[in-house]
């Protein structure tokens, strides 16, 4: 489902190279879940948005349901993002002139889903927001923006599910019932959920948990240790 070959991402900042990602390479299976962890900074994010081909790396391959999204164009990438992926931000990335509903909606109809407002309205009332449907982000608290974000990723039944700190601002109980649905949809669609967090607990509910630091990655087999 996820393959990673020799994967390198280098920025120039204040005129001197940085080595963000160092030649990863690993595999996901379909249907596993997958923590990433590792300190702040540690590349977690940046590789996690070049899995989803939200950005291009430096060198080496990415290969999502075999297809190699290193050599597609970006018009290529979001249309293999719309059939298959689904992308929980840590910033949220909703639309500020749409509603919690047509933010939601918005995926769904893209993908030519025959009800959009019903599903959408499905998906709001698990997150706990079918009362905020019709109210726009800039109403929304930073927790309620979150589980907007994540009925977005969800709605479409995805492939493969990428979160970047999906329960980062939630409160205990609410992020509790996200974590639940997630590996719901893990277990119920047989969906690939990659992870991107700082909490042990979640890491440990996922099947597997790589561990990013100083550029490189590699498995944890001797139990999750997560670096804030």
């Amino acid at each position: 489902m996820i393959r990673v070959n020799n994967l390198c991402k280098t920025v120039v900042t204040g005129g001197q190279q940085l080595d963000i990602l160092k030649g990863i390479s690993f595999e996901i299976k379909a249907g596993e879940s997958a923590a990433i962890v590792g300190a702040s900074g540690a590349g977690k994010s940046t590789l996690l948005g070049l899995l989803a081909g939200l950005d291009n790396a430096s060198s080496g391959d990415i290969f999502l349901h075999n297809q190699n999204i290193s050599v597609m164009n970006e018009d290529q990438r979001a249309a293999l993002r719309a059939r298959h992926v689904g992308f929980v931000f840590q910033s949220f990335q909703l639309l500020p002139g749409m509603t919690a509903l047509e933010n939601v909606m918005l995926p769904l109809e893209l993908a030519g889903h025959r009800s959009p407002a019903a599903a959408a309205h499905v998906f709001l009332d698990k997150v706990g927001l079918a009362a905020r449907s019709g109210h726009y982000p800039r109403v929304l608290s930073g927790g309620e923006q979150q589980r907007v974000a994540l009925a977005r990723a969800f709605a479409v039944n995805p492939n493969i599910l990428f979160a970047d700190e999906p329960t980062g601002n939630l409160d205990e109980h609410t992020g509790q019932r996200i974590v639940d649905l997630l590996f719901e949809l893990n277990s119920q669609s047989q969906t690939t959920l990659v992870l991107v967090t700082h909490e042990a607990t979640l890491a440990q509910r996922c099947g597997r948990t790589l561990v990013m630091h100083d550029g490189h990655l590699r498995e944890d087999t001797a139990g999750v240790s997560v670096a804030q």
